[in-house]
């Protein structure tokens, strides 16, 4: 790969032409519209915080290094290689799209600034290397990179290695902040459209978790009906199951879900029943596991992580089954003496039995101390349906 530092290109030069794409939230073009922003490879602006932008301008205006920047040259144009986010900060910023505050707390967009602060940042000259050299070289150059200490996560790297007609139109559905499905995908998904996280959730959905393998199959498709079409079966399944939206729904592993139980018929008065009485239930500590429980026919109580008897229930009930056991000259484990071998009388201390429900918490069983019973640690654990 060919390398050649340029030092006098400065932030006037950069935002000639600078155009803004609001409703995608990306940079396209500037510098006189020689320079693509934001190729299919680069990752979402992600600046548009409200800190990060505005460091940046800070950062100028108190002289501080802003780093280096790489363009990749293709033929007489280029596109923007590292410091697509600075860029797009210098551009927002110079077009009055962000305000930074002043010295005493007043917002100050860059209309407003006093001239020589004005000059001060459309002076400033940026260092870039423009590289030249094949698409592989390019993206494996890339991938390498940490943009303004925010390195790039998993789905970003795998648009830039796998980018092409796919990966943009994907990121024309899932990376849209403006696409008026996020707020309900939202409930489901957890983490931040622009860095990628609801098209990754997408993705690992329809490709059994086989990202990468998935994109580079379809990396050059025009269309993204597959991939559309089953995430919009998963979401839709969710909420025909789930009437009721719950905090805890978000990032649960619904693509599994999904593929296990879609299939089952549900009555969705009945879970909505079954899920209020497991929220309001005090010995449930999980509620996120609540609803594999339900799907999976409430067979599994160890995904709700149920609160086990504490302290003083376990030395009362020990306490009083030992004295009974010791009267009758049998063992404190109650299976223990119902067996036939040498532990049948054995007298286990404390610290060698387990709190066990009489009746399973699954069941009806209360987890207080009517329902208590201490067993010895192998038949506590072999004891199924706790």
């Amino acid at each position: 790969m060919i390398t050649e530092l340029k030092t006098e290109i400065t932030i006037k030069d950069i935002c000639e032409g600078f155009t803004y794409n609001e409703y995608e939230g990306k940079g396209l073009f500037c510098l006189s519209g020689k320079l693509t922003i934001q190729p299919e490879y680069q990752r979402n602006y992600i600046y548009a915080d409200g800190k990060k932008d505005v460091a940046v301008i800070d950062s100028i205006l108190k002289g501080y290094p802003l780093g280096l920047i790489y363009f990749n040259k293709v033929g007489d144009k280029l596109e923007v290689l590292d410091g697509q986010q600075r860029i797009t900060s210098f551009g927002r910023f110079v077009t009055d799209k962000f305000a930074i505050k002043d010295s005493h707390g007043m917002e100050q967009y860059f209309s407003g600034l006093a001239e020589d602060l004005q000059k001060k940042i459309l002076d400033t000259k940026l260092l870039i290397y423009e590289c030249e050299g094949t698409e592989s070289e390019i993206k494996e150059w890339f991938k390498t990179i940490n943009i303004a200490g925010v390195p790039l996560n998993e789905q970003e790297l795998l648009n830039a290695i796998h980018s092409g007609e796919f990966v943009t139109k994907a990121k024309e559905t899932f990376s849209n902040s403006q696409n008026a499905n996020i707020q309900k995908w939202s409930a489901y998904i957890s983490g931040n459209v622009n860095r990628q996280d609801f098209l990754h959730t997408a993705l690992d959905w329809v490709s059994k978790g086989n990202i990468s393998d998935y994109m580079s199959k379809h990396r050059h498709d025009t269309e993204i009906t597959e991939l559309a079409s089953y995430f919009t079966s998963v979401i839709d399944w969710i909420s025909s199951v789930f009437l009721d939206v719950e905090s805890e729904m978000k990032g649960l592993e619904w693509g599994k879900y999904y593929e296990l139980y879609h299939k089952n018929s549900y009555n969705p008065a009945d879970v909505s029943k079954k899920l209020k009485e497991l929220y309001a239930d005090y010995f449930v500590k999980n509620r996120k596991g609540v609803y594999e429980y339900i799907l999976g026919g409430c067979t599994q109580p160890q995904l709700l992580d149920i609160r086990m008897f504490d302290e003083p229930t376990k030395k009362a009930v020990y306490s009083k089954q030992t004295a009974e056991a010791e009267s009758k000259g049998i063992s404190n484990c109650p299976l223990c003496a119902m067996g036939t071998d040498g532990n049948k009388t054995r007298i286990y201390k404390l610290t060698e039995m387990d709190a066990d429900h009489i009746t399973a918490w699954s069941k009806g069983g209360s987890t207080d101390v009517s329902n208590c019973q201490m067993l010895c640690k192998t038949h506590n654990r072999a004891k199924g349906n706790k």
